[in-house]
């Protein structure tokens, strides 16, 4: 319908917030080390995570926030990961944690495509899908 205005346009929705999720100032807080791990195909299993310090050879350490987004982590994975850089490809992103046992589990927690933003879980923050200091992040390249 020509003529007809849309209105004024609506600011992004403001952060969430939560007892799990809090904004971090990224030029006041210290980054965290995240220990990443990529695989092919899928995603490792728990048993990958078994030994303390036979953890997979496919690791990335990345310093980032609690606050960085399943795209952020995207775009750094498809740095130094070739397959991630395919147009098709599909990232699929999973916790490592131990259970009260000790034992690592690993569990997932989203998805992004390599290319668009804006889809799936790309604005989801690692607190806000209950990501702790210290949890390993596990990277499937599908």
């Amino acid at each position: 319908m020509a003529g007809l205005s849309e209105g004024p346009k609506r600011p992004p929705p403001p952060p969430p917030r939560g007892p799990r999720f809090e904004p971090v100032d990224r030029e006041k807080t210290c980054p965290l080390l995240l220990r990443v791990f990529t695989k092919i195909g899928g995603h490792h299993a728990n048993e990958d995570f078994a030994v303390r310090g036979k953890e997979p050879k496919d690791e990335v350490q990345i310093y980032t926030w609690k606050d960085a987004t399943l795209r952020e982590i995207t775009d750094l994975v498809k740095e130094v990961a070739s397959a991630a850089r395919r147009r098709n490809a599909k990232l699929s992103f999973a916790f490592v944690y131990p259970d009260k046992h000790g034992r690592f589990l690993v569990r997932e927690v989203g998805k992004t495509f390599s290319y668009g933003n804006g889809r799936l879980d790309d604005n989801k923050a690692l607190a806000e899908l209950g990501f702790q200091i210290g949890d390993y992040l596990d990277v499937a390249i599908l």
